[in-house]
């Protein structure tokens, strides 16, 4: 991809993704991930309808007339996000594949984040961590971090969950809000994420394409597996076949859903041919 192609594909998604954290997600993404208390701002007369239990009877005593303390939120929260760049995020039978809707649910996100004052950080990671991007604020960073996502080549091509999580660990000493998206095609990874969302505000968001639920009878089909890259021929007319296949893909499925429930951490369910938009909206407001 050239420079000015690049630079139309992150304008692109700045126009979408911005529009929706500005006017759909920014008040709900402020109320449900809350700052770490609140802190002393300044002192202002008495209004009709203050608490009285926010009166300072220094300086009211000192003025001989009421005036109360003021509290603001202290926010100054970190976003990470990380971002599964295995081969299989490269699959797609609808309108876009699965990096896609990753990339501009992450986009959303980090906008939402931005809106907040908030600092964003960015791992991608494969069977290995591909590459990772400190927190930090402003949108020339949002932008830095869309451009990593859209063009961004991995040199992994499995999925290694666990040494993501480990990685997150060993970086983000304090408690930061995490978005892990992901097709969860992987396993052995509930004791490492039931650590990290001890310490973490964890979320999966999983993304997944219809046609990878369960396989259609075609007779016999050539495939590549996205991860490996090897080719093999199936037998898609076998019962056999396709039940060994649906088990495959629902168990790590119900793993997914099985280790974030243990671990107390949340999970959002995405189709490639669903909507974001409500499936965020919905997941904040439950959470608010």
């Amino acid at each position: 991809m050239n420079t000015k192609d690049l630079l139309k594909k992150v304008r692109k998604i700045e126009i979408k993704t911005r529009r929706l954290s500005d006017h759909v997600f920014g008040g709900e993404y402020h109320s449900t991930f809350k700052g770490r208390g609140m802190t002393f701002s300044e002192v202002r007369q008495y209004q009709f309808g203050d608490d009285v239990r926010s009166i300072d009877w220094n300086v009211t005593a000192r003025y001989n007339e009421p005036f109360v303390k003021v509290f603001e939120e202290e926010r100054e929260l970190t976003m990470m996000l990380m971002v599964d760049v295995s081969g299989s995020e490269m699959f797609g039978t609808q309108e876009q594949i699965k990096k896609e809707v990753i990339t501009e649910i992450a986009a959303t996100l980090a906008f939402s984040a931005t809106n907040n004052n908030d600092k964003i950080g960015l791992m991608l990671f494969s069977d290995r961590i591909e590459l990772y991007i400190p927190p930090k604020k402003g949108r020339s960073h949002v932008l830095r971090i869309i451009r990593e996502l859209l063009e961004f080549q991995p040199d992994g091509k499995n999925t290694d969950i666990t040494g993501a999580l480990k990685y997150l660990s060993n970086v983000m000493k304090n408690k930061a809000i995490v978005f892990l998206l992901s097709d969860f095609m992987a396993e052995d990874y509930q004791h490492t994420l039931k650590i990290a969302s001890g310490k973490h505000d964890v979320t999966g968001i999983r993304v997944f394409d219809k046609m990878e639920e369960s396989i259609p009878n075609l007779g016999m089909v050539q495939m590549q597996d996205e991860e490996t890259g090897e080719y093999i021929t199936v037998d898609t007319g076998s019962k056999s076949v396709r039940r060994a296949y649906s088990k495959y893909y629902h168990d790590r499925v119900n793993y997914f859903h099985q280790s974030f429930s243990v671990s107390g951490a949340g999970t959002i369910n995405n189709r490639t041919d669903e909507s974001y938009v409500k499936k965020l909206l919905g997941y904040f407001k439950r959470r608010a």
